[in-house]
């Protein structure tokens, strides 16, 4: 599908109902893995990709060169649509207007905005603090205004639960509705009971962020359903099952000094080396070399 198609698919996606399962990609091994399995949309963390890019905690070391440059590579090998983490915007609402030109022109389907003060931290993790709610409609308001196409999406996300309360929340994602965001995100629900209020009380399709051992409990697809939420994004789950797996390689290697006895299981290498595309590479040698 061309960047036009794909964001248009997803915008009916979330026209239609139901919940959008969105699990996070962060590298291409990862989002070809996950481009494979049929998801309506993907979600390129910010955790991730600074955690697998840069080897350094989800605190804004990250650049918007280095997160347009991903999401570009990232759209490149991908099929599905891509919503993309953009932290603050990566400034104030000038740097917004650029950063969302520059999402969309890579290829995103959608990206995502929040309140945090930069530099940011990842939303399951202590001591983040909000920029004034004023400064965050004016942001989410530059965002929509930027875009070419209506069918990019404009997710906002609000991380003021942890420092100013849950109604505090409820009431900064009810101002980023209405100032045009597409979708809201109110991050780190402490409860289903939380959970359900905020469905209740925006008036907007709603993220719900399922992080293995963050703030907000990790429900089935059907509980998060009922409650309202029309999509649920699962950032973490990847690249925490990858590092298990990846340690306990390592830790196999450093002991035994050598693969046999393995116990961590491996994708098959043939199969591997096809999903990455060397089935193209063998097929233009021999077209233009096996003469």
């Amino acid at each position: 599908m061309t960047a036009r198609e794909k964001r248009k698919a997803l915008r009916t996606c979330f026209e239609g109902g139901g919940l959008i399962v969105a699990p996070g990609v962060f590298d291409g091994i990862s989002a070809r893995i996950a481009d494979s399995e049929g998801f309506d949309a993907l979600y390129m963390t910010g955790y991730g990709v600074s955690a697998s890019y840069l080897g350094l905690a989800d605190a804004g070391f990250a650049t918007l060169t280095e997160m347009v440059d991903r999401v570009r590579h990232l759209v490149d090998v991908t099929e599905t649509p891509l919503i993309a983490d953009a932290d603050t915007g990566y400034g104030g609402a000038l740097n917004v207007r650029h950063t969302v030109r520059y999402y969309e022109a890579a290829g995103a389907a959608g990206i995502q905005l929040e309140d945090q003060e930069f530099p940011k931290k990842c939303g399951h993790t202590p001591a983040r603090r909000v920029i004034p709610i004023e400064d965050m409609v004016a942001k989410i308001k530059v965002a929509v205004a930027s875009r070419e196409s209506d069918d990019f999406l404009v997710i906002g996300r609000t991380d003021a639960r942890s420092q100013h309360g849950l109604s505090e929340a409820i009431r900064r994602g009810q101002a980023i509705a209405q100032a045009g965001a597409d979708v809201v995100f109110v991050e780190a629900p402490e409860s289903i009971e939380e959970m359900t209020q905020i469905c209740h009380q925006i008036d907007r399709p709603l993220i719900a962020n399922m992080v293995e051992g963050g703030s907000t409990p990790v429900l089935s697809a059907q509980q998060l359903q009922e409650i309202g939420f029309q999509m649920a994004i699962f950032p973490g789950t990847a690249f925490l099952a990858a590092g298990n797996a990846v340690e306990s390689v390592y830790k196999h290697l450093k002991e035994a000094g050598s693969s046999p006895g393995l116990e961590t299981p491996l994708y098959d290498f043939k199969r591997f080396s096809k999903m990455m595309g060397f089935d193209r590479v063998w097929a233009f040698e021999k077209k233009w070399f096996d003469q």
